[in-house]
This record gives C-alpha cells, sequence and structure tokens, in this order.
C-alpha cells in the first residue's frame, strides 16, 4: 500500500528586524537549513525592509526560496498596528508553529499567534537581560501563552528561570552555530584597507558599541596593555550609539591613533584571521557569537566571564576568562596571551577545534528541528 505524503510543516519565524546582527544572522542559518521536505518557512520582521543592495538579510532568504514579509514598524508606539497585521498575515497563513527571535518579537509574535489558534509558540531568549526588569515582567506575563522557551545557552536557561521567573520546564537549551568553513579558511585582510599601518598587530573587538560591551573599562586599560605590547593596537569593528563617546574618550587618552573604528564590516572572518587576539569585555551576554568566530578562526580569546562564553570555550576557559569586574585581570591575561606566541597557537588551535566539533551550523539546524518535530508529534 502506498503510504499517504505527509505535508512539510508550515513554521512562521518572526523577528523584531533583519539588521546584521547575531540573532538575525542566525535565524537566517536556521531558516537556510531546514529541511524542506518537513519543513516549510516564512519570515515575518516587525520592522522595515533592510536598504540593501542584494546583500541584506531580506534578500539573502529569498534567495534561498523563503518568502519575507517586513511589516514596516520604526519605533514601538506603531506595535498595535503591526500586531494586527502580523495576526492578519498569520490567520491567512496558518503556520502550526511560530517561532519568534529578540524581545519584542516574543511579545507580538506570542500575542498574535495564540490569538489566531496557531497551536504552538516557541520564543527565543537570546540575552540575560540585566538592563530591563520590565522586559522580564513582560515575557513572565506572555509565558502561559508559550509553550517553549529557547535560551542559547545554560547561563541563559539559568538566568531566565531564576531571575526571569519563567517556568523551568519550558525552558530549553540549543547553542548557537557558526560557519566554521567560512571563517576557518579566510584569507587576512589588508592592513591598510582598515586604516591600520602596515607592521602593526592587531587586537580585534566586534560588536555594537553599546554599555553592554563594557568598552570604556576596555579602553581604560589599554596604556597599560599598550606599554607592555607597543606593536598592537586595538580595531573595533561595529556601530552604535557610543561610538562618538568612545571616540572622544580615546582623545582624552591620547589613543586615537592606536584604537581605529571601522565601523560595520561585512569582512569579518577576514578581519579575524589578520588578528592575533580578539577581545570581548562584556557586563552581560546570552552566547555571543563573536567568541565562536574568533574561535572557529583560530584565534585565541580574551573575555569576561559573562553568559555562555565559558560554555563556548570548554577547557580553554579559565586560561581567556576572568570575572566581569577584573579589568586588571584582563589586562593581565591579554599581555600574558600575546607575550607567548606557542600559548597563544595553542589556545586557537584548542578553540577551532571545539567550534568545528560542538558549533557547527547543522548541529544547531538538527537540534531545532527535532525541537518542532517534538511538538508537533506530542499529543496535547
Amino acid at each position: 500500500m502506498k503510504r499517504r505524503s505527509v505535508p512539510p510543516i508550515r513554521i512562521a519565524f518572526c523577528i523584531t528586524e533583519l539588521e546584521p546582527g547575531g540573532a538575525e544572522r542566525c535565524l537566517v542559518e536556521l531558516v537556510k537549513r531546514l529541511n524542506r521536505q518537513q519543513f516549510d518557512p516564512v519570515v515575518y520582521c516587525l520592522g522595515p525592509r533592510p536598504s540593501g543592495n542584494g546583500a541584506s538579510l531580506a534578500d539573502v532568504l529569498e534567495r534561498s526560496g523563503v518568502s519575507v514579509h517586513c511589516l514596516g514598524a520604526r519605533s514601538w508606539l506603531q506595535f498595535p498596528r503591526i500586531f494586527w497585521k502580523l495576526r492578519r498575515r498569520l490567520a491567512v497563513d496558518s503556520p502550526q508553529i511560530v517561532q519568534t527571535f529578540l524581545f519584542h518579537a516574543n511579545v507580538l509574535g506570542t500575542l498574535a499567534g495564540r490569538s489566531t489558534g496557531v497551536p504552538h509558540v516557541v520564543t527565543g531568549i537570546r540575552v540575560a537581560e540585566h538592563r530591563s526588569a520590565w522586559q522580564l515582567a513582560v515575557a513572565r506575563w506572555t509565558s502561559r501563552w508559550v509553550e517553549c522557551h529557547v535560551c542559547v545557552s545554560q547561563a541563559v536557561r539559568d538566568f531566565s528561570c531564576r531571575k526571569g521567573g519563567l517556568p523551568e520546564d519550558k525552558l530549553t537549551v540549543i547553542p548557537n552555530g557558526v560557519d566554521f568553513e567560512r571563517f576557518a579558511v579566510a584569507a587576512p585582510c589588508s592592513l591598510s584597507d582598515l586604516g591600520v599601518a602596515a607592521g602593526r598587530r592587531l587586537i580585534t573587538h566586534v560588536g555594537r558599541l553599546d554599555p553592554q560591551k563594557g568598552l570604556f573599562w576596555l579602553l581604560e586599560i589599554l596604556p597599560r596593555i599598550f606599554a607592555q605590547l607597543p606593536g598592537h593596537d586595538l580595531l573595533l569593528a561595529g556601530t552604535g550609539r557610543e561610538r562618538e563617546p568612545l571616540r572622544q574618550y580615546t582623545v582624552k587618552l591620547g589613543l586615537e591613533r592606536k584604537v581605529h573604528f571601522v565601523g560595520f564590516r561585512r569582512d569579518v572572518p577576514e578581519i579575524l584571521a589578520a588578528s592575533d587576539l580578539v577581545v570581548l569585555a562584556s557586563r552581560w551576554e546570552g552566547m555571543p557569537n563573536v567568541v565562536l568566530e574568533a574561535m572557529a578562526s583560530g584565534k585565541p580569546v580574551v573575555a569576561t566571564d559573562v553568559e555562555g562564553v565559558s560554555e563556548s570555550l570548554g577547557p580553554a576557559a579559565d586560561a581567556q576568562t576572568v570575572p566581569a569586574d577584573d579589568p586588571e585581570g584582563f589586562a593581565d591575561k591579554v599581555i600574558a596571551i600575546l607575550s607567548d606566541a606557542q600559548l597563544a597557537g595553542n589556545l586557537g588551535e584548542q578553540n577551532q577545534l571545539r567550534a568545528q566539533r560542538q558549533f557547527s551550523l547543522e548541529t544547531m539546524a538538527m537540534a531545532y528541528q527535532a525541537l518542532y518535530l517534538a511538538l508537533v508529534e506530542t499529543p496535547k
């Protein structure tokens, strides 16, 4: 007897915006890797469509055959209207699962999904939100309509249960993945393209220029680091609201010739390949993608021991992390690693091997697929 074919599970992915960022790239990489015989994805972006010339994340999704609907929100004041637009789309598309990413999408996606009868709502918790107690309260309130919260690290799961007050039985962990080959084989970029003098060596930070990232205290310890490592400069790749205050602070410290602000870059793999060390001075995180990217690039890392960092680095974490309140220890680790080529090389090799074995994008996608199948196949 011929078996009846089962239609693929329709999943509505909902995210706050599709400008390049860690959560946004994770969604894109996940959706691209879903088995299309089992899953039929569609993406809803609460914000406007990113501008671009074929290189935006919306373009990437559409080239992979995924429909993208950008709803146009430019401020939270528009969210009531965007809620109704999303609700109408979900009513028409009738997904079996709504998967949301980021706080605003978690809230609107949950409410719109449940109000249109979507059977399964899954949210993504990508950071331990230490800054906004009201966001934690809203997440607790909407959790009654959520079947599963996916946390990017065990530390985020612990925080969400302990501080966020979310039900422990609704929390699961699926770590981020990294495009290993893209970073492992990248050729170093030209320093002149970055505005860095030939022959200089790079300590690199990649990420938003935001208070969360702890960049002011990183700048404060640079004179001590540069005194021991006179051949090195600091490169800051990324944009954000602290860009100009940070730039002014480098002038105050007399570091304007040794700290380079290069803005948003599409050649991060090549920048990391040209770097000696990657630093992360964050006050809190979830599972920072830049640590995984540095690992895949075969680079040593010095990072504050915030959420997800030690889980990423594994057995080599002690050699590469310090408490978030220990700037002097941070400087000591940077100097120690960059003063010892063998140590730096060994840490880079350990990091790269762990990234390849533990944090592939395929492993991440398989974990999400297993979760979705379990939700649909388990009777309520």
